[in-house]
């Protein structure tokens, strides 16, 4: 049956601000989520006698299932709606931390790892679905922008607020704090819900029709495994590998390589991870203005990345005093933060309208799998004591996503030239 579309109003400053609030702090609480239990792992190898190889093994299992929630929920998203799947998962992600906060042995731990990870898959697709048929196009770069921000700003939490609680009370006090957190966002967002409604979906108003926020009609077709047929999409999928293993790099060894390099006292390396995140943040905001123009989002997502990537040679060869590796990590993390919204844009530039989330859900798996699989490169070469391999290796993932930004454009030239015959 077909139906004629009638095109939606752009929409205000005020509504794309809205929107973009919510998904943003949903989207804070997926990060916070990734980064509760790392801090603690001196009390609960404590707690449950057991190895930092067993806790660790505790986030493998949390990020492989998260990758394979990512991958499926998107086709969830595309024949359903977003707002009752980033529901689930909001309250998936509270279930687990209360599970963790009571856990009375390990492998309780890994089951709520399996609990969480499967809340932490559903964000990706749900977030961009909504802005690429919410938001209006003029304001697409700044909605990226902030939803680069809160995630930095959820990792920089996770630790700042988990450890002083542990500190002062316990683990267990603290975990159920996260909880408590994580529900009282989807109480939030629960009360906002109308501004979460796609229209066309079954949560949406009968009237409303699918169309973009550009008034451009969006296809109801829902399902079916074409989009997996495009190249661009898994050159996006490797980008995001990549772009995930340097990150996970930055989060878990490289400050404790650098400390090793440069003799860093332990209270100046606490603080690179949070100085990274936080100049990510305020790198995101100026790259929310530059990507106001799609077309060069790649030779900005070049600059920021290869910036980094000479930060993490000058950690890794120059003899850096102490003192200055904090300003160096703060430097990376703008550098990466102005590339974090035209990063986002590549895949935007790549995906067919009707399949926003199947595709968002497959590219940003590659995520999950490179934060899964960088742990096993680099940790060993942390066994080993080859520091100056951590850093350089960096550097190089991070070369490697500057060519993988420039053949993603290569490639989706192709099709468009392609099709054009």
């Amino acid at each position: 049956m077909s139906t004629t579309a009638h095109a939606l109003p752009v929409p205000t400053v005020r509504q794309d601000a809205t929107l973009i609030g919510l998904v943003g702090l949903a989207h804070g609480i997926s990060h916070f989520s990734q980064l509760v239990l790392a801090p603690l792992f001196p009390w609960l190898k404590e707690a449950f006698g057991v190895s930092y190889t067993e806790l660790g093994f505790v986030l493998t299992v949390f990020f492989v299932v998260s990758c394979i929630v990512q991958a499926l929920s998107g086709f969830v998203v595309d024949r359903y709606s977003p707002r009752p799947v980033l529901f689930a998962g909001l309250g998936l992600l509270g279930l687990a931390l209360l599970g963790y906060a009571a856990a009375p042995s390990y492998w309780m731990l890994l089951v709520c790892a399996v609990l969480a990870g499967m809340g932490n898959g559903v964000f990706h697709p749900v977030d961009y679905t909504l802005f690429n048929r919410k938001v209006a196009s003029s304001r697409l770069g700044h909605a990226y922008s902030v939803h680069g921000i809160t995630g930095s700003l959820g990792w920089a939490l996770a630790p700042a607020m988990v450890v002083p609680l542990a500190m002062a009370f316990s683990w267990r006090v603290a975990l159920a704090s996260a909880g408590g957190l994580a529900l009282a966002v989807l109480v939030v967002l629960w009360l906002n819900r109308e501004v979460l409604s796609l229209p066309g979906s079954p949560t949406a108003p009968a009237s409303a029709k699918p169309t973009s926020a550009t008034g451009q009609k969006a296809s109801t077709t829902a399902g079916g495994l074409d989009f997996l047929r495009i190249p661009a999409v898994w050159m996006c999928f490797a980008f995001f590998l990549f772009y995930a293993m340097a990150l996970s790099v930055v989060q878990t060894f490289a400050p404790e390589a650098a400390r090793q390099l440069h003799a860093v006292p332990v209270t100046l390396v606490a603080v690179c991870l949070t100085i990274y995140m936080v100049a990510s943040a305020g790198g995101m905001v100026l790259g929310g203005f530059l990507a106001a123009d799609p077309t060069r989002c790649e030779r900005i997502v070049a600059v920021g990345i290869g910036l980094a990537a000479l930060v993490a040679l000058s950690l890794a060869l120059a003899p850096v005093p102490a003192s200055l590796v904090p300003v160096l990590f703060g430097l990376m993390g703008f550098a990466n933060g102005i590339a974090g919204p035209s990063r986002d844009l590549l895949v935007k530039r790549s995906t067919p309208e009707n399949a926003t989330g199947r595709v968002y859900g497959v590219v940003y798996a590659g995520l999950d799998i490179g934060q899964a699989v960088s742990p096993l490169v680099f940790g060993r070469l942390m066994d080993h004591g080859q520091y100056t391999s951590v850093l350089v290796g960096l550097a190089v993932v991070q070369a490697v996503l500057i060519a993988s930004a420039f053949n993603v454009r290569r490639v989706r030239r192709t099709a468009t030239a392609a099709q054009a015959v």
